[in-house]
């Protein structure tokens, strides 16, 4: 997109440019030039002054409370053995992607009452 407003603010200032060589006394050419060389300049800090597009991460933590024992994490289909590469926050759900079976699921938790 850059690329395309440069090259309609150069074909602009060559315009302006040819206006202005070509006026030879006529004000109208000269008026037209100058408002081209103008256009020409605008486009081109308009292009400048446009705010960058930051890129933002979101990490979430998880704090547990009280004793919590780690438990082994594996597949439901193969019963392989899970690492934490698998899992992956989409949307709030917590989903497993299992790298030998290739199969991916989301995890239900099921209440403890």
């Amino acid at each position: 997109m850059k690329i395309v407003v440069y090259i309609v603010a150069v074909a602009l200032g060559f315009l302006g440019l040819m206006f202005v060589i070509g006026a030879q006394g006529s004000v109208a050419r000269f008026v037209v030039g100058a408002v081209l060389l103008v256009a020409a300049g605008v486009v081109i800090y308009m292009m400048r002054m446009q705010p960058k597009v930051v890129q933002t991460t979101n990490v979430q933590k998880i704090d547990l409370s009280g004793n919590v024992n780690l438990e082994k994490l594996t597949c439901q289909n193969c019963g392989a053995p899970l690492e934490k590469e698998s899992i992956e926050v989409k949307a709030g759900a917590i989903f497993v992607h299992c790298p030998y079976c290739d199969t991916s699921y989301q995890i239900e938790e099921a209440p403890k009452w």
